[in-house]
């Protein structure tokens, strides 16, 4: 269990002790696919627990002209197949490029019918954003222009969060959640049940979050975390998750963005069969979209095990980068423009 080493001596004894009960009472249970009966843990709620893959390659928004319609046709779905091959395969580098980012440590994304994880709005589409929204983006776009992004210039990214976003300094990350929304590399996450808490453990920068489910309220408003605070319950067969708190800055999908002091994520997580959980969240802030909205995925069982995320270790993007920008100085080339930071 390597991978559990460097988060597990955080994990309240409760939660250890009780997973290693769940495991045990987890294994004499049996259920094929597709099983009427739901698994349940010794304690009674539904059992959840393993380790899934949310790899995908269905677009969050739906491409406009498909409109309503949540379904690909028989078609499409040949079409998304061969994309998803294509997305394992490597390329050319550029002109002017040393390499590609390579591929072969991604994982095959999976290939559902749907046409966008979006399911609400109707259109697949994210809502409009408010008006303070569309005036930081532009802002943003604006701040952009002309800066190179591999430069060490800070130009061009939000201030709050430093000049190269949250993932580059390995806080949170795509893949990471909340919400998950999986792509690339490391999309997979770990269930495990206590009756006291459940404990998701992403693969991606090894970020968890224990969640109790006794009704407890959430922090007080001036603590913030990057990943929020989470608060559980059950509803019938579903876990329901609700997150507030988050930091003043949260990582949306593409783009690190500032988060409105009301924003709250609910997550609902369904065993629809031995092998798949459906995952389903809302997201709420009314400082960023003009209405919530709703998307979903299916989380997939695999016997594979997590393995250690190391970002800043050993990394050597930032001598790269700026060995890359003297090079640039030294040979008389003009440098990239620094430009007024996004406030």
């Amino acid at each position: 269990m390597r991978y559990l080493s460097s988060v597990w001596r955080y994990v309240p004894a409760s939660v250890v002790a009780g997973g290693l009960l769940a495991a045990v009472a987890a294994a004499g249970q049996t259920a094929g696919a597709g099983a009427t009966t739901p698994r349940r843990t010794a304690w009674g709620h539904p059992d959840l627990q393993g380790i899934y893959n949310f790899n995908t390659n269905t677009p969050l928004e739906r491409p406009r002209e498909m409109g309503t319609r949540r379904l690909l046709t028989a078609e499409e779905m040949v079409a998304r197949e061969e994309g998803a091959r294509r997305f394992l395969t490597d390329v050319p580098p550029r002109d002017g490029d040393p390499g590609t980012y390579n591929r072969f440590w991604n994982d095959q994304p999976k290939v559902d019918r749907r046409t966008s994880m979006i399911v609400d709005p109707p259109d697949g589409a994210l809502p409009p954003l408010t008006p303070a929204a569309q005036k930081f983006q532009t802002a943003l776009k604006e701040a952009r222009q002309d800066v190179d992004d591999d430069s060490p210039t800070p130009g061009g990214w939000v201030t709050e969060i430093g000049p190269h976003g949250l993932s580059v300094r390995c806080i949170v990350g795509f893949n990471a959640g909340p919400p998950m929304t999986g792509r690339s590399y490391n999309a997979n996450v770990q269930v495990l049940q206590t009756p006291e808490y459940v404990m998701l453990l992403n693969e991606m920068i090894h970020n968890v979050r224990i969640i109790p489910l006794d009704g407890r309220p959430h922090l007080p408003s001036a603590i913030r975390q990057w990943t929020g605070d989470s608060r559980g319950r059950w509803e019938g067969q579903t876990l329901v998750v609700e997150t507030t708190n988050f930091a003043g800055t949260v990582s949306d999908f593409t783009n690190d963005r500032p988060a409105g002091p009301n924003m709250r994520l609910i997550e609902r997580f369904t065993r629809t069969d031995s092998n798949t959980l459906l995952y389903q969240f809302t997201v709420e802030d009314p400082s960023w979209y003009t209405r919530s909205w709703t998307a979903e995925i299916d989380m997939i069982r695999t016997e594979q095990p997590l393995y250690e995320y190391a970002c800043h270790e050993g990394n050597q993007s930032v001598p790269n980068i700026l060995a890359g920008a003297r090079a640039i100085e030294n040979a008389g080339a003009k440098t990239p423009t620094r430009k007024t930071a996004v406030k």
